[in-house]
Protein backbone atom coordinates (compact mmCIF):
# COMPACT_ATOMS: atom_id res chain seq x y z
CA UNK A 1 0.00 0.00 0.00
CA UNK A 2 3.06 2.44 -0.58
CA UNK A 3 1.18 3.77 -3.77
CA UNK A 4 -2.33 4.19 -1.73
CA UNK A 5 -4.00 7.60 -1.20
CA UNK A 6 -6.68 8.57 1.34
CA UNK A 7 -10.04 9.22 -0.69
CA UNK A 8 -11.86 11.60 2.46
CA UNK A 9 -15.62 11.94 2.22
CA UNK A 10 -17.59 14.89 3.83
CA UNK A 11 -21.08 15.07 4.30
CA UNK A 12 -22.09 19.11 4.28
CA UNK A 13 -24.70 21.65 4.50
CA UNK A 14 -24.24 22.84 0.96
CA UNK A 15 -24.13 26.26 2.50
CA UNK A 16 -20.54 25.36 4.03
CA UNK A 17 -19.39 23.87 0.57
CA UNK A 18 -17.34 26.60 -0.77
CA UNK A 19 -15.42 26.71 3.31
CA UNK A 20 -14.86 22.99 3.19
CA UNK A 21 -13.16 22.96 -0.39
CA UNK A 22 -10.61 26.10 1.21
CA UNK A 23 -10.43 24.17 4.30
CA UNK A 24 -9.18 20.96 1.78
CA UNK A 25 -7.12 22.59 0.02
CA UNK A 26 -5.05 24.31 2.78
CA UNK A 27 -4.96 20.41 4.22
CA UNK A 28 -2.92 19.69 1.07
CA UNK A 29 -5.55 17.30 -1.04
CA UNK A 30 -5.54 16.82 -4.12
CA UNK A 31 -8.47 16.14 -6.56
CA UNK A 32 -11.58 17.63 -5.34
CA UNK A 33 -15.50 16.70 -6.00
CA UNK A 34 -18.87 17.42 -5.01
CA UNK A 35 -22.32 16.48 -5.21
CA UNK A 36 -25.69 16.83 -4.48
CA UNK A 37 -27.86 14.16 -1.68
CA UNK A 38 -30.88 15.48 -1.33
CA UNK A 39 -30.84 17.96 1.15
CA UNK A 40 -26.53 17.68 2.08
CA UNK A 41 -23.44 17.81 -0.02
CA UNK A 42 -21.00 14.80 -0.23
CA UNK A 43 -17.55 16.41 -1.05
CA UNK A 44 -14.45 13.95 -2.03
CA UNK A 45 -11.27 14.61 -1.87
CA UNK A 46 -7.70 12.84 -2.25
CA UNK A 47 -4.15 12.89 -0.67
CA UNK A 48 -1.28 10.59 -0.55
CA UNK A 49 -1.44 7.77 2.37
CA UNK A 50 2.35 9.46 3.85
CA UNK A 51 1.70 12.57 3.58
CA UNK A 52 -0.79 12.41 7.10
CA UNK A 53 -1.34 10.55 9.77
CA UNK A 54 -4.36 9.35 11.17
CA UNK A 55 -4.45 11.89 13.92
CA UNK A 56 -4.09 14.66 10.83
CA UNK A 57 -7.22 13.85 10.23
CA UNK A 58 -8.81 13.72 13.26
CA UNK A 59 -7.72 17.36 13.48
CA UNK A 60 -9.29 17.85 10.42
CA UNK A 61 -12.28 16.63 11.53
CA UNK A 62 -12.14 19.15 13.89
CA UNK A 63 -11.42 22.07 12.14
CA UNK A 64 -14.27 21.63 9.91
CA UNK A 65 -16.44 21.37 13.02
CA UNK A 66 -15.34 24.51 13.66
CA UNK A 67 -15.75 26.37 10.59
CA UNK A 68 -19.22 25.18 10.51
CA UNK A 69 -19.81 26.62 14.20
CA UNK A 70 -18.85 29.86 13.25
CA UNK A 71 -21.42 30.12 10.21
CA UNK A 72 -23.64 28.76 12.92
CA UNK A 73 -24.72 25.68 10.50
CA UNK A 74 -25.08 21.81 11.11
CA UNK A 75 -21.40 20.35 11.77
CA UNK A 76 -20.33 18.18 8.98
CA UNK A 77 -18.83 14.77 8.98
CA UNK A 78 -15.74 12.94 7.65
CA UNK A 79 -15.16 9.49 6.75
CA UNK A 80 -11.83 8.59 5.12
CA UNK A 81 -10.75 5.40 3.72
CA UNK A 82 -7.79 4.25 1.78
CA UNK A 83 -7.08 3.08 -2.26
CA UNK A 84 -4.99 2.38 -4.29
CA UNK A 85 -3.11 4.32 -6.38
CA UNK A 86 -4.57 3.83 -10.13
CA UNK A 87 -8.07 4.31 -8.61
CA UNK A 88 -7.90 7.60 -6.81
CA UNK A 89 -7.66 9.78 -10.17
CA UNK A 90 -10.55 8.87 -11.60
CA UNK A 91 -12.97 7.78 -9.15
CA UNK A 92 -14.42 11.49 -8.64
CA UNK A 93 -15.42 12.24 -12.26
CA UNK A 94 -17.70 9.56 -12.21
CA UNK A 95 -20.05 12.02 -10.51
CA UNK A 96 -19.26 15.06 -13.12
CA UNK A 97 -21.31 14.91 -16.42
CA UNK A 98 -21.88 17.81 -18.70
CA UNK A 99 -24.27 20.63 -17.47
CA UNK A 100 -25.74 23.49 -19.19
CA UNK A 101 -25.33 27.18 -16.95
CA UNK A 102 -27.06 30.17 -17.89
CA UNK A 103 -27.97 30.78 -21.63
CA UNK A 104 -25.10 29.83 -23.63
CA UNK A 105 -22.63 27.58 -21.96
CA UNK A 106 -22.12 23.98 -22.20
CA UNK A 107 -19.47 22.78 -19.31
CA UNK A 108 -18.23 19.78 -20.78
CA UNK A 109 -15.71 17.02 -18.74
CA UNK A 110 -12.46 16.32 -21.28
CA UNK A 111 -13.19 12.75 -20.73
CA UNK A 112 -16.52 12.89 -22.30
CA UNK A 113 -17.73 13.37 -26.30
CA UNK A 114 -19.89 16.80 -26.85
CA UNK A 115 -23.38 16.01 -26.85
CA UNK A 116 -24.66 15.72 -30.95
CA UNK A 117 -26.34 19.06 -31.76
CA UNK A 118 -25.57 21.48 -29.40
CA UNK A 119 -25.93 25.04 -30.07
CA UNK A 120 -23.81 25.90 -26.83
CA UNK A 121 -20.36 27.34 -26.37
CA UNK A 122 -19.11 24.28 -25.12
CA UNK A 123 -16.43 24.68 -22.44
CA UNK A 124 -14.31 21.80 -22.66
CA UNK A 125 -12.53 21.47 -18.20
CA UNK A 126 -10.15 19.14 -16.78
CA UNK A 127 -9.58 20.60 -13.30
CA UNK A 128 -7.36 18.20 -12.31
CA UNK A 129 -6.36 19.04 -9.00
CA UNK A 130 -8.03 22.70 -8.51
CA UNK A 131 -11.35 24.09 -7.81
CA UNK A 132 -13.70 24.78 -10.50
CA UNK A 133 -16.10 22.84 -12.58
CA UNK A 134 -18.98 25.03 -13.06
CA UNK A 135 -21.26 22.84 -10.44
CA UNK A 136 -21.01 25.03 -7.30
CA UNK A 137 -23.44 28.06 -7.09
CA UNK A 138 -20.41 30.80 -7.31
CA UNK A 139 -19.22 29.34 -10.57
CA UNK A 140 -22.39 29.33 -11.80
CA UNK A 141 -23.42 33.06 -10.56
CA UNK A 142 -20.44 34.13 -12.60
CA UNK A 143 -20.46 32.72 -15.86
CA UNK A 144 -24.23 33.83 -16.14
CA UNK A 145 -22.43 37.58 -14.52
CA UNK A 146 -20.32 37.18 -17.61
CA UNK A 147 -22.87 36.13 -20.32
CA UNK A 148 -24.36 39.37 -19.28
CA UNK A 149 -21.73 41.14 -19.43
CA UNK A 150 -19.72 40.89 -22.72
CA UNK A 151 -21.69 41.28 -26.11
CA UNK A 152 -20.61 42.85 -29.23
CA UNK A 153 -19.60 46.62 -27.83
CA UNK A 154 -17.44 44.88 -25.07
CA UNK A 155 -15.62 42.35 -26.97
CA UNK A 156 -12.41 43.95 -27.45
CA UNK A 157 -11.82 44.07 -23.36
CA UNK A 158 -8.91 43.10 -21.60
CA UNK A 159 -9.93 41.22 -18.43
CA UNK A 160 -8.13 39.95 -15.34
CA UNK A 161 -9.22 36.88 -13.57
CA UNK A 162 -7.36 36.95 -10.14
CA UNK A 163 -7.98 33.40 -8.42
CA UNK A 164 -7.81 31.56 -11.59
CA UNK A 165 -8.58 27.91 -10.02
CA UNK A 166 -9.34 25.83 -13.32
CA UNK A 167 -9.21 28.67 -15.49
CA UNK A 168 -13.22 27.97 -16.24
CA UNK A 169 -13.90 31.67 -15.80
CA UNK A 170 -10.93 32.79 -17.56
CA UNK A 171 -12.27 30.46 -20.52
CA UNK A 172 -15.58 31.34 -20.47
CA UNK A 173 -14.78 35.17 -21.45
CA UNK A 174 -12.84 34.14 -23.97
CA UNK A 175 -15.29 32.06 -25.75
CA UNK A 176 -18.35 35.20 -25.10
CA UNK A 177 -15.72 37.33 -26.96
CA UNK A 178 -13.32 39.19 -24.67
CA UNK A 179 -9.61 39.69 -26.04
CA UNK A 180 -7.22 38.77 -23.71
CA UNK A 181 -7.32 37.45 -20.15
CA UNK A 182 -4.17 37.88 -17.29
CA UNK A 183 -5.25 34.90 -15.34
CA UNK A 184 -3.70 34.65 -12.01
CA UNK A 185 -3.65 31.82 -8.85
CA UNK A 186 -1.20 32.05 -5.91
CA UNK A 187 -1.82 28.06 -6.06
CA UNK A 188 0.78 26.46 -8.52
CA UNK A 189 -1.68 23.59 -9.19
CA UNK A 190 -4.28 25.85 -10.39
CA UNK A 191 -1.69 27.49 -12.78
CA UNK A 192 -1.02 24.08 -13.87
CA UNK A 193 -4.77 23.32 -14.20
CA UNK A 194 -5.61 26.84 -16.40
CA UNK A 195 -3.01 26.35 -19.02
CA UNK A 196 -3.96 22.96 -19.62
CA UNK A 197 -7.55 24.00 -19.84
CA UNK A 198 -6.26 26.50 -22.23
CA UNK A 199 -4.96 23.59 -24.45
CA UNK A 200 -8.29 21.47 -24.31
CA UNK A 201 -10.26 24.64 -25.30
CA UNK A 202 -7.46 25.80 -28.90
CA UNK A 203 -6.93 29.22 -26.42
CA UNK A 204 -3.78 30.77 -27.63
CA UNK A 205 -0.82 31.73 -25.13
CA UNK A 206 -1.48 35.11 -26.23
CA UNK A 207 -5.15 35.43 -25.23
CA UNK A 208 -5.00 33.61 -22.22
CA UNK A 209 -1.74 34.75 -20.12
CA UNK A 210 -1.47 32.31 -16.88
CA UNK A 211 1.08 33.07 -13.94
CA UNK A 212 1.35 32.32 -10.48
CA UNK A 213 0.71 35.02 -7.96
CA UNK A 214 -2.00 37.94 -7.60
CA UNK A 215 -2.71 41.18 -8.07
CA UNK A 216 0.27 42.64 -8.10
CA UNK A 217 1.49 40.28 -10.69
CA UNK A 218 -1.26 41.03 -13.07
CA UNK A 219 0.31 44.68 -12.26
CA UNK A 220 3.30 43.72 -13.76
CA UNK A 221 1.92 41.75 -16.86
CA UNK A 222 0.12 44.88 -17.80
CA UNK A 223 3.17 46.59 -18.16
CA UNK A 224 1.28 49.81 -16.52
CA UNK A 225 -2.04 49.36 -18.47
CA UNK A 226 -5.49 48.73 -16.53
CA UNK A 227 -7.65 46.02 -17.71
CA UNK A 228 -11.36 47.02 -18.52
CA UNK A 229 -12.57 44.23 -16.17
CA UNK A 230 -12.04 42.20 -12.92
CA UNK A 231 -13.35 38.66 -12.11
CA UNK A 232 -12.59 36.76 -8.83
CA UNK A 233 -14.82 33.82 -7.24
CA UNK A 234 -12.78 33.07 -4.05
CA UNK A 235 -13.61 33.69 -0.36
CA UNK A 236 -15.01 36.97 0.90
CA UNK A 237 -12.09 37.52 3.64
CA UNK A 238 -9.79 37.21 0.50
CA UNK A 239 -11.91 39.28 -1.83
CA UNK A 240 -12.25 41.99 1.32
CA UNK A 241 -7.94 41.95 1.42
CA UNK A 242 -7.67 42.53 -2.13
CA UNK A 243 -10.40 45.36 -3.43
CA UNK A 244 -7.65 48.36 -1.98
CA UNK A 245 -5.03 46.74 -4.50
CA UNK A 246 -7.20 46.63 -7.49
CA UNK A 247 -7.10 50.46 -7.98
CA UNK A 248 -3.62 49.67 -9.57
CA UNK A 249 -4.90 47.79 -12.45
CA UNK A 250 -8.76 49.89 -13.23
CA UNK A 251 -9.66 52.22 -15.62
CA UNK A 252 -11.99 54.83 -14.61
CA UNK A 253 -14.97 52.31 -16.15
CA UNK A 254 -13.78 49.20 -14.89
CA UNK A 255 -16.30 46.19 -14.07
CA UNK A 256 -16.13 43.46 -11.69
CA UNK A 257 -17.52 40.18 -10.80
CA UNK A 258 -17.06 39.25 -7.16
CA UNK A 259 -18.55 35.95 -5.83
CA UNK A 260 -17.16 33.25 -3.47
CA UNK A 261 -18.97 35.11 -0.48
CA UNK A 262 -21.79 33.76 1.94
CA UNK A 263 -25.15 35.75 2.23
CA UNK A 264 -24.33 37.06 5.72
CA UNK A 265 -20.22 38.01 4.43
CA UNK A 266 -22.34 40.71 1.70
CA UNK A 267 -22.33 43.48 3.88
CA UNK A 268 -19.02 43.58 4.91
CA UNK A 269 -17.99 43.06 1.36
CA UNK A 270 -20.36 45.52 0.25
CA UNK A 271 -18.30 48.41 2.42
CA UNK A 272 -15.10 47.48 1.09
CA UNK A 273 -15.80 47.44 -2.09
CA UNK A 274 -17.80 51.14 -1.84
CA UNK A 275 -14.77 52.70 0.77
CA UNK A 276 -12.53 51.77 -2.12
CA UNK A 277 -14.46 53.51 -5.76
CA UNK A 278 -16.80 50.72 -6.75
CA UNK A 279 -20.54 51.29 -7.05
CA UNK A 280 -22.79 47.89 -6.46
CA UNK A 281 -24.79 47.34 -9.44
CA UNK A 282 -26.82 44.24 -8.65
CA UNK A 283 -25.93 41.36 -6.07
CA UNK A 284 -27.10 37.67 -7.28
CA UNK A 285 -27.88 35.15 -5.21
CA UNK A 286 -28.40 31.77 -5.59
CA UNK A 287 -28.88 29.19 -2.68
CA UNK A 288 -26.67 30.87 0.50
CA UNK A 289 -24.30 32.31 -1.96
CA UNK A 290 -23.97 35.65 -3.79
CA UNK A 291 -22.72 37.56 -6.75
CA UNK A 292 -22.01 40.70 -7.21
CA UNK A 293 -21.41 42.72 -10.21
CA UNK A 294 -19.84 46.40 -9.93
CA UNK A 295 -18.35 49.29 -11.66
CA UNK A 296 -15.89 52.00 -11.11
CA UNK A 297 -17.73 55.25 -9.75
Amino acid sequence: MANSWWELQINCDPSLEESVFWRLEKFGCQGTASENKGATSLVKAYLPRNQVQLLDLAALSLWLRQDALIAELPAPSLHWQLMDEEDWASSWKDYWQPEEIGEYFLINPAWIEVPENTTRLVLTLDPGMAFGTGNHATTQLCLESLEMRIDEDSQGEVLADIGCGSGILSIGALLLGASKVYAVDTDLLAVESTTSNRELNKITSDRLLVDKGSVEQVRKLLHNEQVDGIMCNILAEVIIRLIPELSAICKPTTWGIFSGVLLDQAADVADALEHNGWVVATIWRRKEWCCFNVRRS
